[in-house]
């Protein structure tokens, strides 16, 4: 308290100087319309600004929670894309109530990755999914950059998932534009960001830049799923005719990614199987 009223003394002068210029500076606001259409204009973008820092930095926080809104409303819409892809008319109650007869080829569900090898042999992932949520096995993995893998082996909770790069991967795939040439997706194991497209016939004309994608010959991967693009082309001459890929995933950076359900997977195994 002796400290207080020792300044207060020791700058009575100055206090009572601003005491004096913040009663002026308001007389002056209050009897001006124009100090006072100045101050509130200053006011109000100061407080906006702040408002709209404050805002960013809630935006910030909250970037998890919008980004898994935005994958839930993507898968959405890809699954009412899936009801109305098809070959025949039906009214749309129909299509909601009965998506396999309607002729609904593919449903779609998310999921995270929780483990992510890329660096191995024969690579695996697991998402955060499992049989309780409709998840089996030989179902397509995938985000909206491209293919990552097929799930493998399932439990309650959780799957396991093989990688594509997995040297026993064999990934059905074909050039985007040309001629439907296809072969499967191979892996060497030397570069986590490549993957290697084989049996591509002869007199493919396959160019460096040249787009990948999944040919749709397999009962797992829905057609047009994106690859990569090719880099490099391998000797025709030879037998396997090697394509070298670059895939549009990072492997070593994954999170959200889409499991797709061949919907007439069994009916097609049970006539190709007989």
């Amino acid at each position: 308290m002796q400290q207080l009223i020792s300044f207060i003394q020791k700058y009575k002068y100055l206090l009572f100087f601003i005491i004096l210029q913040t009663i002026g500076i308001q007389l002056t606001i209050q009897n001006h319309s124009f100090h006072k259409s100045t101050f509130l204009n200053s006011t109000n973008f100061i407080s906006g600004n702040l408002y709209e820092k404050t805002a960013n930095i809630s935006d910030y926080f909250h970037l998890k929670e919008q980004n898994e809104q935005l994958v839930l409303e993507n898968i959405q819409l890809k699954n009412k894309i899936a009801f109305l892809n098809t070959t025949e008319p039906t009214a749309l109650e129909t299509v909601l109530t009965d998506s396999i007869n309607f002729n609904q080829r593919y449903s779609y569900a998310t999921a995270k990755i929780i483990k992510n090898q890329y660096t191995k042999s024969n690579n695996i992932l697991l998402i955060n999914k499992g049989e309780a949520a409709g998840i089996e096995k030989e179902m397509a993995v995938f985000n909206n950059k491209g293919i990552i893998g097929v799930t493998e082996k399932t439990g309650q909770k959780y799957t396991r998932v093989q990688s594509i790069l997995n040297k026993n991967s064999g990934i059905s795939a074909r050039l985007k534009n040309g001629a439907n040439y296809f072969g499967p997706l191979v892996w060497d194991g030397k570069d986590y960001r490549n993957v290697q497209l084989t049996d591509i016939p002869r007199q493919a004309n396959v160019k460096i830049g040249d787009t990948i994608v999944t040919s749709g010959m397999s009962t797992i991967f829905p057609e047009g799923i994106l690859v990569g693009t090719v880099i490099t082309v391998g000797d025709k001459n030879s037998r396997e005719n090697k394509i070298n890929v670059q895939l549009f995933n990072d492997m070593s950076n994954l999170r959200q990614v889409y499991v797709v359900k061949s919907l007439h997977k069994l009916e097609i195994k049970n006539l190709l199987d007989e």
